[in-house]
C-alpha cells in the first residue's frame, strides 16, 4: 500500500487503518460519530494527501480544459476554483474534480485518489491541443482543516487574512513559516474550513503547528469514515457511489456544472445537451427514512407495490439527525420532493421520503 507523509502519525495516534484507493489511510480515531460532531461543532484535521494533483500549463491550457471538462473554465480568474467533471463518450463521468486557476495559463486539477491513474491517462490521451501536463500527485501533500473553529486555528499561523478567502477561492503564501502554501476554501463537510497544499517536506512542521495552534479549541484528527458521513449529510456526491462511468451529470443533478456555452465543444456535449432538453430516465435524489433503518449502497428502492424504481447509492445513520439518510437513483416520476418510496432491506420494505439535501438542519 502507498503511504502519505502522515501515515506514521495516524498509526502512532492509534487510528484504525485500512486500504483506500491503494493508500494506507485512517478510517477512524475516536469513533465516527465523535469525529463527525467534532467537525460540525469545533475543528478537525483530515489527511487528504492521497488526492491527485495535475498541472495544466501553457497557451493551450484553456482550450484543452474547455474540451475535457463540463464546466466553463473561461469563467475562471486567477485565485478562483471550479467544481466540474470529465464527461466520457458514453454519457457517464470519468471523474469529478476541482480546477484551480493559478495563473492565466496555469491550472491545477484536483482529482479523486481512486481515479488518479485513470484520470491521468484520460487527460494524456485527449491532449490533442498540446497543453503542458504534469502529474504532481506525489509531490503535493494536502490537509483539510474543517469546522467552525478552523479559521481561528489557522489564522494564528499565517499573515494572509483568511476571511478574504471566500468559498471556492484560494490564495498562495506563507503558512507556519513554510512558503508557497496554497490555502483554499472548497470544503467537503459543510462545516466551513480550509485546505492546505504544500510540499511533503513541510508535512511534519505544518502538522505540528496546526495541532499546537488548535489545542485550545479541542482540535482532533479525523478519519475517512466521518468524511463520508459529513459529505453525505450535505448531499455531496462521492465518485464510485453516486457518480461513475455510467451516470451522466444530468442524471446526477449536476446540470449546473454542465455549461453548454458557445464555442465549448466538450466531450459528449451533444448527448448531454439532448438529455437536458428531453429529460432522463432516472434522477439522483436524497431521501430520509420514515421507518427505522439504515440504507446502504446497493439496496433496492421500491414503490408501495414492491416494484423496483431505483437503487441506493449512498446511505448512513445521520450522526446529527439520528435518522437514516441516503441518496439514490430513481425513475423521474418518483423524484419529486415529498414522494414516498421504500427501501428493500433484506426483504423488509421500510418507508422513506424524498427530500432535498442537505440533510443537516
Amino acid at each position: 500500500m502507498k503511504t502519505t507523509p502522515f501515515t506514521e502519525k495516524h498509526i502512532a495516534l492509534g487510528a484504525k487503518m485500512h486500504e483506500f484507493a491503494g493508500y494506507n489511510m485512517p478510517i477512524e480515531y475516536s469513533g465516527i460519530i465523535d469525529e463527525h460532531i467534532t467537525v460540525c461543532q469545533g475543528v478537525g484535521v483530515f489527511d487528504v494527501s492521497h488526492m491527485g494533483e495535475f498541472w495544466v500549463k501553457g497557451p493551450q491550457a484553456l482550450a484543452f480544459l474547455q474540451k475535457i471538462t463540463s464546466n466553463n473554465v473561461a469563467a475562471l480568474a486567477p485565485g478562483k476554483i471550479q467544481y466540474t467533471c470529465f464527461p466520457n463518450e458514453d454519457g457517464g463521468i470519468v471523474d469529478d474534480l476541482l480546477v484551480y486557476q493559478y495563473e492565466p495559463e496555469k491550472y491545477m486539477l484536483v482529482v479523486n485518489a481512486s481515479n488518479m491513474e485513470k484520470d491521468w491517462n484520460w487527460c494524456v490521451s485527449h491532449n490533442t491541443e498540446g497543453a503542458e501536463l504534469e502529474n504532481s500527485s506525489d509531490n503535493i501533500a494536502q490537509l483539510a482543516i474543517q469546522g467552525p473553529k478552523a479559521i481561528s486555528v489557522l489564522q494564528k499561523l499565517t499573515d494572509i487574512d483568511l476571511a478574504t478567502i471566500p468559498y471556492y477561492t484560494f490564495k498562495v503564501g506563507t503558512f507556519a513559516s513554510e512558503e508557497n502554501v496554497i490555502i483554499s476554501n472548497t470544503g467537503y463537510t459543510g462545516a466551513g474550513g480550509f485546505e492546505l497544499y504544500f510540499y511533503p517536506s513541510a508535512a511534519d512542521s505544518i502538522w505540528k503547528a496546526i495541532f499546537e495552534a488548535g489545542e485550545e479549541y479541542g482540535i482532533k484528527p479525523i478519519g475517512l469514515g466521518a468524511r463520508d458521513t459529513l459529505r453525505l449529510e450535505m448531499g455531496f456526491c462521492l465518485y464510485g457511489n453516486d457518480l461513475d462511468d455510467t451516470t451522466s451529470p444530468i442524471e446526477a443533478g449536476l446540470g449546473w456544472i454542465t455549461k453548454f456555452v458557445e464555442g465549448k465543444d466538450f466531450v459528449n456535449r451533444p448527448m448531454l445537451e439532448k438529455q437536458k432538453a428531453e429529460g432522463v430516465t432516472r434522477k439522483l435524489v436524497g431521501f430520509e427514512m420514515v421507518d427505522r433503518g439504515i440504507p446502504r449502497h446497493g439496496y433496492e428502492l421500491v414503490n408501495a407495490e414492491g416494484e423496483q424504481v431505483g437503487v441506493v447509492t449512498s446511505g448512513t445513520m445521520s450522526p446529527t439527525r439520528k435518522i437514516g439518510i441516503g441518496m439514490g437513483y430513481v425513475k423521474p416520476e418518483y423524484s419529486k420532493v415529498g414522494t414516498e418510496i421504500c427501501i428493500d432491506m433484506r426483504g423488509r420494505k421500510l418507508k422513506a421520503v424524498v427530500v432535498k439535501p442537505p440533510f443537516r438542519k
